[in-house]
């Protein structure tokens, strides 16, 4: 069989309500990178600017006919993951994915909400660590994230460094770590570390509060990779691409935070 001539990148994630975070932010990035998306809803949140009220996870069964669908229809390049909330659903996601091998994987491994509300049951930790860091071509920790999976404080850039390093260990090619949730009013640094070494990219502190930025981060790291980018370069440009888009954000519901403008930081073609 001919697969079609235009690659897609897939999100497997939790679906956001609000449209400011998960699948809505994933499908906004890959569209205003020029890349046709595709997605699986792992979860289903109530959800607005102001915090996560309710969580539905779907049958098993559904989240595998959706994945299936994505994989047996088109050229699957690149797949997202997000939200995936409990051990069984990262276990299915795993063996799809182990079945179907794209080309590249990108592990945002989201815990806990920009509100605060937790994501990930307890029991999901370990299954993370244990089956998607493993097949993961870049994993995309915040600070907090990072502290989870290695149970360990990161206080300071030399802390980053080291964590960067030991994520590495736990099975991931490459990862890119997030400084934002570092005090201080600088630059903040995010790390890229693989096997050649630990490379940083600062850009100036944004006096506001967003919602989104680590969903759309990972999937602008996905539609780089689909374009033909580096693993490196596809992660430096997603960098500034979230950059561009806090500085344009907007507020769309009645709290002060911030929804990213995907649209107005899209890269040239």
């Amino acid at each position: 069989m001919t697969l079609p001539s235009v690659v897609s990148a897939l999100t497997i994630a939790g679906s956001d309500s609000g449209g400011g975070a998960g699948i809505q932010a994933d499908l906004k990035t890959f569209a205003a990178h020029r890349v046709h998306g595709l997605s699986a809803i792992a979860a289903l949140t109530a959800q607005h600017t102001r915090g996560v009220t309710a969580v539905n996870v779907p049958p098993m069964d559904f989240l595998r006919a959706q994945l299936d669908a994505c994989f047996d229809d088109f050229d699957v390049r690149v797949t997202k993951l997000g939200m995936l909330a409990t051990a069984e659903v990262i276990g299915t996601v795993a063996d799809v994915l182990r079945a179907r091998a794209p080309a590249f994987v990108v592990v945002d491994p989201v815990m806990v909400a920009t509100s605060g509300a937790k994501l990930l049951e307890d029991s999901a930790l370990q299954a993370l660590r244990e089956h998607l860091l493993p097949m993961a071509d870049v994993v995309t920790p915040n600070l907090p994230e990072a502290e989870l999976l290695l149970g360990r404080r990161i206080t300071n850039v030399e802390d980053m460094h080291a964590a960067a390093r030991a994520l590495l260990g736990l099975g991931a090619r490459a990862v890119f770590l997030k400084g934002g949730h570092l005090p201080g009013t600088g630059d903040v640094t995010d790390l890229f570390a693989d096997a050649t070494g630990v490379r940083a990219i600062s850009h100036p502190r944004l006096a506001l509060e967003a919602h989104g930025t680590g969903c759309t981060l990972a999937s602008a790291i996905a539609a780089n990779l689909c374009r033909g980018m580096s693993l490196a370069d596809a992660c430096f440009a997603a960098s500034d691409y979230v950059h561009a888009a806090l500085r344009q954000g907007y507020r769309p519901g009645r709290s002060a935070i911030l929804v990213l403008d995907h649209f107005g930081a899209s890269p040239r073609p």
